[in-house]
């Protein structure tokens, strides 16, 4: 007879990101002019390179 494998339990969730916290995205302050480079209060946002979008950190 064989024997039954015991019943394994649920994976372990991927771990975040720590750059873009598990969303996927970065935001960054907007700088406009060529010399003196004025930062804005507005933001971009964009792919995070870290994850590359994905949210789940890399090994």
């Amino acid at each position: 007879m064989v024997t039954r494998k015991p019943a394994s339990g649920k994976s372990a969730a991927a771990a975040k990101c720590p750059t873009c916290k598990g969303s996927g995205e970065t935001s960054v302050r907007v700088v406009v002019g060529s010399r003196r480079k004025h930062t804005t209060d507005d933001h971009q946002s964009g792919l995070c390179l870290t994850c590359m979008g994905s949210g789940e950190a890399m090994n």
